[in-house]
C-alpha cells in the first residue's frame, strides 16, 4: 500500500507535464547545436557593428540592443522552436528576445523574432 500513497499526486504531475511544451526532451545534441548556430548566424547577420536594431512598431522608434548571452533551453512548440536570447538595451535594461524557428529541409531559418513580448509566446504554446 505505500507505493500508492502518493499515487494522485503523481498522476496530476505527469498530467501537467503533458500539457507543457517539450524543452528540447526529444532534439539530438547536433539538431540542438544546429538551432543555437541558426540563432546565432541570424543576430550575426542583423547587427550593425555589433547593435541588433529594432524598429518598435508602436513608437516608430529604433531602439538598438546589444547582445548578451544565450539561453541553453530550447522549446518545442508543435513544428517550431523557440530560443530565447538576453540582450540589453542603450540604458542597460534586460531585453527578452524570442527567435522562432522552423525546420527547412535538412537546417533551420529564423522566421519570427519576438522582442520583449512573452505575451505572443504563451498565446503560441496555447494555440498548441
Amino acid at each position: 500500500m505505500q507505493c500508492f500513497r502518493n499515487f494522485p499526486l503523481r498522476l496530476a504531475l505527469i498530467a501537467l507535464l503533458g500539457t507543457l511544451p517539450s524543452a528540447s526532451w526529444g532534439l539530438s545534441l547536433t539538431e540542438k547545436a544546429n538551432l543555437q548556430a541558426t540563432m546565432q548566424r541570424h543576430i550575426d547577420q542583423q547587427t550593425v557593428d555589433g547593435v541588433f536594431l529594432y524598429l518598435e512598431a508602436r513608437s516608430g522608434k529604433v531602439r538598438t540592443l546589444h547582445p548578451v548571452s544565450a539561453h541553453t533551453r530550447i522549446l518545442s512548440v508543435g513544428q517550431y522552436y523557440v530560443l530565447c536570447f538576453d540582450f540589453r538595451d542603450d540604458k542597460g535594461q534586460d531585453v527578452n528576445v524570442d527567435f522562432y524557428l522552423a525546420r527547412k529541409n535538412t537546417s533551420y531559418v529564423v522566421f519570427h523574432t519576438g522582442i520583449d513580448d512573452r505575451e505572443q509566446l504563451k498565446r503560441m504554446m496555447q494555440a498548441g
